[in-house]
């Protein structure tokens, strides 16, 4: 089975470094023994994901910068990418309070370095992803035809991280108010995992990936969720090296799935998000498809509106 993991950082000595000193995550690496991941160099990374099956890998960088005082790693995606342009795929991270230059930033990252798309932090900016301030982000990706990745489900120990700054019900205003954007909300929303669901459900352009939350208690309805409605809306992500690729492979394999959804969550869904499947990156206002099907029929189609917020 070929797989692309959309959610995935090579762990080389200076990323696991990076990670487990950084002032955001040094609490949470210490209570999940972090020092425990063993370095590697990159060609042996990129050789242990060409065994597992896995023929992309997304990497995104982050950018708290203003929050948190600690630099964006976006340097060392553009150098993955470089070094590997046939095997990772690189999302930019952006910091929505650096204003304009946050704007001029995405644009370069794009024309210049060849990013394909952007990732923002909310829990870590301390601002709801629907605030003003990610909105010219926004509106800069549809102009770009770039997803955004939108990281939800803060993990324990974060200071000043709080849960509603990742309610996927502010991802859904975001949607209804940017149609043309493709949104993709990483670890499944958890623990609003209803909500998630939903926003899924409802809107054409918002996809998630579910990792690090797979097992987690409610994870059932993840599953339900994708067998019954669901299974074109979410992507598979490691979420390595936080939890190693090859468990987290393992893990869905061992999810009961249907088989035709096991194969789109595992390789269809990127490529058709990532534009590798001979379509547009941004779903717009062509990109919505019936829910409907005998296990769940609900009497509506994924609302995009065509002009302002609707309801």
């Amino acid at each position: 089975m070929k797989i692309i993991d959309f959610r995935f950082r090579p762990n080389t000595r200076e990323v696991i470094d990076g990670i487990k000193n950084s002032s955001m995550f040094k609490a949470t690496c210490e209570a999940i023994n972090f020092d425990r991941r063993v370095p590697q160099l990159l060609p042996e990374i990129v050789a242990d994901m060409e065994k597992r099956g896995v023929e992309l890998a997304v990497i995104t960088g982050r950018d708290c910068e203003v929050t948190y005082g600690f630099p964006a790693n976006n340097g060392s995606v553009l150098e993955f990418v470089r070094a590997y342009p046939k095997k990772f795929i690189g999302f930019w991270g952006i910091d929505p309070h650096k204003g304009m230059k946050a704007v001029y930033e995405i644009v370069h990252a794009v024309e210049s370095d060849g990013m394909r798309g952007i990732a923002v932090d909310p829990y870590l900016a301390h601002i709801p992803p629907h605030e003003a301030r990610y909105y010219p982000l926004y509106s800069k990706c549809c102009e770009l035809k770039i997803p955004v990745f939108i990281t939800t489900a803060p993990p324990p120990q974060v200071p000043r991280a709080v849960m509603d700054y990742v309610d996927p019900r502010h991802v859904d205003i975001v949607a209804r108010d940017f149609p043309e954007l493709t949104i993709i909300m990483s670890h499944g929303g958890y623990p609003f995992v209803n909500e998630a669901i939903f926003a899924c459900m409802r809107n054409a352009n918002v996809y998630m990936d579910l990792s690090e939350y797979e097992l987690a208690p409610m994870a059932d309805v993840y599953v339900q969720a994708l067998n019954s409605a669901i299974g074109d809306k979410v992507v598979f992500a490691s979420a390595h090296p936080f939890v190693e690729q090859e468990e987290a492979i393992r893990i869905y394999n061992n999810l009961k799935l249907k088989d035709d959804v096991r194969r789109k969550v595992m390789y269809d869904n990127a490529r058709r998000i990532l534009g590798l499947a001979g379509e547009t990156r941004s779903e717009g206002r062509e990109g919505g498809r019936p829910i409907l099907s005998p296990e769940l029929p609900l009497p509506y189609l994924p609302f995009i509106p065509t002009s302002g917020r609707m309801n």
